[in-house]
């Protein structure tokens, strides 16, 4: 009984023993915060590939699938999968559309044709469509577009000739009427009504004179509602994003990131450059791609023009810089996909066949209760039965590539497609653990230290507790419960503050991305009391407290100093989403890895104490008594 007695006399009787169980917290609480974040970043990875892709992916890159709707239709018979989409994956290049002389170059981009009505079924699609209706700061833009572009639609060549002439923003000294034509078809519709706007406020009637009477007609009639304020905006972009229609033609949405004029703001909340001006939805993209021929050779590139009719954001860097997603039947037309006839080589007028449409992957989606590994074996199992089929039903038809015959197909779940990338990032959380294993040996370090301090100070007591009968086994056990104490509130303490900054990572992070002006002068209040404090302790003849006042002053007084500077600079973004790949930190306690830490922690204070605990019962009691 007495071992529990004089452990909490101990622990309650000085303050050195807070001090260990502080140091224990801290270390547990660095070791949570840093291992949650890399499991929450690597969850955050997997969970990502659900949303974007579904769970399992039958790929065949550059012939692609053929007859894929009979596959489509075999793999949703059965039971344990809600739905599954094709798609035809390229790389290309997409002419921005900047203005000339600013960042005109193509920008390389990966596409992605789909069919959005059954991919919105398979992934989380409608959800990170980014704009539900067109943002407030581009509404005037987009209200003019609208207002005169039907009017810019009438302008007949030798109109939009005489217009670039006009302009001072374009040089066209010393050109041809044909090459002042083909600059004019490269403008968008919102160059050509800037090029207007220039004309109306700066060249006087040199506008007016350039236009029919019906034209000069319409534009007065919008400028009348432009001056009652009466322009409408009339842009659906939520059904054009889900359709990816605009007016009857294929558009595209793009990632977020693709458009190099949006930007991140220092509160993570997306900005749009140019106040709004440079708002992807008001233009148009020319998209590029190069097919291939079945022999693997490459054809004529394709290039397709289409507006932009909303943008995406999935969370991913690394996938909302450089995608983009169209209609299928365009991504299969500019592949050399769609179906065809095959003719006689002979007699191209003789039809002796079909080329069916092909898709180059096939994504399916699992209920939530089934494994992807179960899913991937059953989605291997409908794609034989697919195969089988088509080859009796169809005997002299394209046939479907076969699993083990043509290596190129493959047939995996989305970890496994993505294993190059999931691989390392798993490698780098398993070092992060073993790295940060080396705080169990500094809290054992810190707990041993302490501990032995206070084996020195109580080494009367210790003689004491000899001379009237206690065991040597007997005093080891005193430290020893003194050092699982000490562990396991530390470890709780530890988990206790683990947690905290851990949930609340992301308010941490906007606090330091633009300091609040309260934070900054809060700190100067309280680091002006300190200072207060210790002047008046220069009075008291104490060492102690002037000495702690000091330390506590400088500690206040750089970190009010650092948020100053902070505030100054407009804040400092720690966690960029262009190198983490995401556009939040993790926030979500690993406890299994909590769990393990805080054990850890006891187990390494215990080790801590057996040192001193051992020095405490060799200690002689005679010796002990006489001690000073």
């Amino acid at each position: 009984m007495y071992h529990f007695l004089l452990t909490s006399r101990y622990l309650t009787s000085r303050i050195i023993p807070l001090l260990a169980i502080a140091a224990v917290a801290l270390c547990v609480a660095l070791v949570i915060v840093v291992v949650s974040v890399m499991t929450g970043f690597l969850d955050m990875i997997r969970d990502s590939g659900r949303t974007l892709m579904g769970d399992v992916m039958i790929s065949y890159p550059v012939n692609g699938i053929p007859w894929y709707d009979d596959l489509i239709e075999e793999v949703e018979a059965m039971p344990e999968v809600v739905a599954a989409a094709p798609m035809v994956e390229t790389i290309g290049v997409l002419r921005m559309p900047y203005p000339r002389g600013a960042v005109k170059e193509p920008k390389m981009v990966q596409i992605w044709g789909v069919d959005p009505e059954r991919f919105a079924k398979v992934t989380t699609f409608a959800d990170t469509l980014m704009w539900p209706e067109v943002p407030e700061v581009a509404r005037y833009q987009v209200s003019h577009d609208q207002a005169y572009g039907p009017i810019i639609e009438t302008f007949d060549r030798a109109q939009r000739i005489a217009i670039l002439r006009a302009s001072d923003w374009t040089n066209t000294e010393g050109m041809s009427d044909s090459q002042v034509a083909d600059m004019g078809s490269a403008l968008t519709l919102p160059e050509w009504y800037e090029h207007m706007r220039h004309l109306m406020l700066n060249k006087g009637r040199a506008l007016p004179d350039i236009l029919r009477d019906d034209q000069r007609l319409e534009m007065q009639k919008v400028i009348a509602m432009e001056q009652a304020g009466d322009l409408p905006v009339d842009l659906d972009v939520t059904t054009e994003g889900l359709t990816m229609t605009r007016d009857g033609r294929p558009g595209i949405v793009a990632g977020i990131h693709v458009s190099d004029a949006n930007y991140r703001d220092s509160n993570g909340n997306y900005q749009i450059g140019g106040n709004g001006h440079w708002w992807l939805p008001r233009y148009e993209g020319a998209l590029t791609t190069i097919p291939v021929d079945a022999s693997g050779g490459t054809l004529e590139p394709e290039t397709e023009l289409m507006p932009f009719v909303n943008e995406f954001s999935s969370g991913v860097f690394a996938v909302d810089e450089i995608r983009v997603m169209i209609p299928l039947d365009v991504a299969q037309r500019m592949m050399h996909l769609d179906a065809a006839e095959i003719v006689d080589e002979l007699d191209p007028m003789k039809v002796v066949g079909e080329e069916p449409a092909r898709a180059t992957m096939i994504l399916v989606r699992g209920q939530d209760d089934v494994d992807p590994l179960t899913l991937r074996e059953l989605v291997r199992a409908a794609y034989q039965r697919f195969a089988d089929g088509i080859l009796e039903d169809r005997p002299g038809s394209v046939r479907p590539p076969i699993e083990g015959i043509n290596p190129s197909l493959r047939i995996l779940t989305w970890e496994e497609q993505n294993a190059a990338f999931i691989g390392p990032v798993e490698k780098e959380r398993e070092l992060m653990r073993t790295l940060f294993s080396i705080v169990y040996v500094v809290c054992a370090a810190l707990v041993l230290a302490i501990f032995w301090a206070i084996v020195h100070e109580k080494t009367r007591d210790i003689g004491i507790l000899r001379s009237i009968g206690a065991s040597r086994p007997g005093i080891v056990w005193i430290f020893l419960l003194y050092g699982l104490v000490v562990g396991i509130i530390g470890s709780i303490l530890g988990f206790g503050l683990g947690w905290l900054i851990t949930v609340n990572v992301n308010g941490i992070h906007d606090l330091l991305a633009q300091p609040p002006d309260w934070l900054a002068w809060t700190l100067t209040a309280v680091t002006g009391i300190m200072v207060l404090w210790t002047v008046i302790k220069l009075f008291s003849g104490r060492i102690l407290p002037v000495m702690l006042g000091i330390m506590i002053s400088g500690i206040l007084g750089l970190l009010t100093a650092l948020v100053f500077i902070l505030d100054a600079q407009g804040g400092v973004v720690i966690w960029d989403p262009a190198v983490y790949y995401f556009s939040e930190v993790p926030n979500t306690i690993d406890l299994p890895s909590a769990i393990i830490t805080m054990i850890g922690a006891v187990i390494f204070s215990l080790i801590g104490a057996a040192i001193p605990a051992a020095r405490a019962a060799d200690i002689d009691p005679v010796k002990a008594l006489r001690y000073e």
